[in-house]
């Protein structure tokens, strides 16, 4: 047996050299005290007023999921729209959105769990506009998994051995109990998250189907979280079923009902994506045209509803809502 006295201090016996986000979790646990509304008071605004009011110049951002796959698409059109300054973004599980935001101007750090390296990021990188500190998908999961669990760390079992623990926040420690090495990666609170999701209630309630990444650790770890819902429903079937809230209230600062708000990816269950309009997103950011592209499906417009009437119209919406074949397990 180990004498609870026989071990009194962690050692380090390597760590990597990047920035990470102070790990602060008493002070997340406060300003959760602090300022979330457990009242339950409708929540339900526009895109414009919900990036004017959470979203601020220098904050931290992660979204959920990504431009492609039930993505908060007219959310981060908005922070484009808005010119949003000096971003540090959660690039994991993601394509085409960091370089669209980096060509943007908006972020100047990501941390990489895995994005596209198009153009406007390599470019950004050589003019020193942007900084990259590497991670992986599953470890940027896990931190933000230990955001939200309040904890300022959490151990793994991968990422020690590789390249990018040297461009990192992890450390390697021994572990007190085993006295074995073991990595730690440190907990992630962003200052917004912005989570797209199937149905939500005006309070905040809401509800993802089928797969998803970490919608709920980004909305729990959170200090800010921005909604975007493609249905709005009653909080009478909220109760109905409460099993199938993924996402509570009063984790939630605002509602954007934003109905094919993932466009042109897809909202699995509700509608496939437009190919076209994929191909042209990976076409203008992989041959360095976003400027055009924004030009194109942002900008003109004062809202993301503007554009889909403008650009691509109720026939093509309506043909890659039937063409969506996934209907089993998409509802409550």
């Amino acid at each position: 047996m180990t004498s609870p006295a026989a071990v009194r201090e962690v050692a380090i016996l390597r760590e990597g050299d990047s920035p990470y986000l102070a790990v602060d979790p008493d002070g997340f646990r406060a300003h959760v005290r602090d300022n979330k509304q457990r009242a339950l008071k409708p929540r339900l605004m526009s895109a414009k007023e919900a990036v004017e009011r959470f979203v601020s110049d220098g904050d931290y951002l992660t979204y959920e999921c990504n431009y492609l796959m039930r993505g908060p698409n007219e959310v981060v059109h908005e922070v484009i729209r808005q010119e949003k300054k000096d971003l540090w973004v959660a690039g994991k599980f993601t394509y085409v959105d960091v370089a669209l935001l980096v060509d943007a101007g908006c972020v100047s750090r990501a941390d990489c769990g895995f994005f596209l390296s198009a153009p406007p990021v390599e470019r950004a990188l050589k003019d020193g506009r942007l900084e990259v500190y590497e991670y992986s998908n599953v470890i940027m999961t896990l931190r933000l998994q230990a955001g939200a669990m309040g904890v300022p760390f959490l151990p793994v079992r991968s990422f020690g051995g590789t390249d990018g623990f040297d461009h990192s926040g992890a450390k390697l420690i021994v572990d007190p109990y085993t006295r074995l090495p073991i990595t730690i990666v440190p907990a992630l609170n962003p200052d917004v998250a912005i989570v797209h999701v199937h149905q939500s209630d005006i309070y905040g309630n809401a509800r993802v189907f089928g797969t998803g990444t970490s919608d709920v650790e980004s909305a729990l770890a959170s200090k800010k979280v921005i909604i975007s819902a493609e249905e709005l429903v009653d909080t009478a079937e909220i109760r109905r079923n409460p099993g199938a809230t993924s996402i509570p209230y009063y984790a939630v600062d605002a509602v954007v009902h934003s109905p094919y708000g993932s466009y042109p990816g897809t909202c699995p269950g509700y509608y496939g994506s437009d190919p076209e309009g994929v191909f042209e997103v990976f076409r203008a950011t992989m041959g360095d045209q976003v400027p055009a592209y924004l030009d194109k499906w942002v900008r003109p417009f004062e809202t993301f509803g503007q554009m889909l009437e403008a650009r691509v119209g109720k026939a093509k919406l309506e043909a890659m809502r039937a063409r969506e074949t996934a209907r089993e397990g998409y509802s409550a």
